[in-house]
């Protein structure tokens, strides 16, 4: 299927579409202006090895996959915003106790909520895009600008982090907790509102069945009020329980080759986030901070200016074609960055804008590819499901940290690029998979219900 997206489809965002774009922006700003820097942290406070630093994060992101996939199972069954409330809350709480931890048992516990709340916010956020905006076309545009903005607020961050000294300041996790404090009541509001015009449009519908108004000037009424789209439930009307959920998804074997090949791609990616760092802290790169925030800051600005202009020039390529291209690129900044000598700081720059420049490709096709995967009643467990992509991400620390420790970096970013091939190969695949018959399968979960 092609991309045909027109940026005059920005009109036809409801008001709770640009809420979660602000939200995002906050969030994902104040959460890069610390996070990055948690790695060294840990190494200047307990004098972690790698593999230490890799096992804690690891760990913690590893509770969080499963936690993440229950989550957005149940925000099929119990609805989107109970889901965000609760993990809202728990990413205030956990970031506060962040600025306030002094052991590494300590570190441990706090470091595991951040994660869990990041994994139960993620799929039912996701999910909830797709409710509210029913147009493919639009709602594909939506989720490219959640992750545009996202990466907005990671540019700023980490630069505003270095400018006001918050890169080893462990008070600064306030600043996150803040953010997403300020978003929980942007959200509830947000709600309300949608809440209310579902009503009026429940009301309208009620007049029209009271007083015999014809159905197109009740249509036409229901244009002016702009309210539409967001009239669509958090809530689904079908309901499938979990057991059920989990037998649809362990027939989708298109679902599973794509979390395979997705795994692997966040192992890769997540090497830039600790393992890349981690060796660059240990083979003493001089101005080490000054190099971090500007991996983070090319990265973000390079998405930031390049993911609608390639948007445009793949607009007639398939999604799997544009993910290929995207790993190619991939493998190519694995191999840079393996044969990138210590002291060159450009050329650590290049390397990044180069993978900067596959991600800007890859990370929000792999969000459009599970939205058109998936049917609506089954939206939140698929966007779930799809949290198992961050079982690379968990691994990518230990793994990263335990390949740094035996074979040194040179090899860690070699494994990478061969790990991409391995991708490219099961996105060649993927579509000649088998699916499940979702329309046999609906029906009877209605029975069983």
């Amino acid at each position: 299927m092609h991309s045909d997206v027109s940026f005059a489809r920005l009109k036809q965002f409801p008001q709770l579409m640009w809420i979660l774009l602000f939200g995002a922006f906050i969030t994902r700003g104040s959460y890069y202006m610390v996070w990055p820097f948690l790695a060294v942290i840990l190494y200047e406070k307990f004098s972690l090895s790698a593999t230490e630093v890799g096992l804690i994060l690891s760990s913690a992101a590893l509770v969080a996959v499963f936690v993440g996939f229950i989550g957005g199972a149940l925000s099929d069954r119990f609805g989107r915003h109970q889901l965000m409330y609760a993990s809202g809350v728990l990413y205030v709480i956990s970031f506060s106790l962040l600025a306030k931890v002094e052991t590494i048992s300590g570190y441990v516990i706090v470091i595991t909520l951040c994660s869990i709340a990041t994994a139960i916010w993620q799929p039912p956020t996701s999910a909830l895009i797709g409710d509210i905006i029913r147009d493919a076309k639009t709602r594909e545009l939506a989720m490219q600008a959640r992750y545009f903005v996202v990466n907005v607020g990671s540019a700023i961050g980490p630069m505003l982090g270095v400018r006001f000294g918050l890169t080893g300041q462990q008070s600064s996790f306030y600043i996150t907790a803040g953010a997403f404090a300020f978003l929980l009541v942007l959200l509830f509001w947000g709600f309300a509102q949608q809440k209310k015009k579902q009503q009026k449009l429940a009301a309208l519908a009620k007049e029209q069945a009271n007083q015999n108004i014809g159905s197109e000037q009740l249509e036409n009424v229901v244009q002016h009020s702009n309210a539409a789209e967001e009239s669509q439930p958090t809530k689904p009307a079908q309901v499938t329980t979990l057991s059920q959920t989990v037998k649809i998804l362990a027939q989708d074997k298109v679902l599973q080759c794509l979390i395979a090949a997705n795994i692997l791609c966040m192992f890769i990616y997540g090497q830039m986030d600790t393992s890349l760092i981690q060796y660059l802290n240990r083979a003493q790169v001089p101005n080490l901070l000054q190099l971090i925030s500007s991996m983070i800051f090319t990265n973000a600005c390079v998405i930031v200016t390049s993911q609608f202009v390639l948007l445009r020039m793949m607009a007639q390529l398939t999604l799997i074609n544009r993910i290929q291209i995207g790993l190619i690129l991939l493998a190519c900044s694995q191999l840079w960055l393996a044969f990138n000598p210590l002291t060159f700081f450009w050329g650590w720059i290049g390397a990044i804008i180069v993978m900067s420049v596959a991600e800007a490709i890859l990370f929000p096709t792999m969000n459009v590819h599970i939205d058109r995967l998936a049917p609506d009643h089954l939206r939140g467990a698929y966007f779930g499901a799809a949290s198992f992509y961050s079982l690379g991400f968990a691994l990518a620390p230990l793994g990263g940290g335990i390949i740094l420790d035996i074979l040194g970096g040179f090899w860690l970013f070699i494994i990478s690029a061969s790990l991409c091939a391995v991708v490219i190969y099961l996105y060649s695949i993927i579509e000649s998979l088998p699916r499940p018959d979702f329309a046999h399968e609906k029906v009877r979960s209605l029975a069983d219900g």
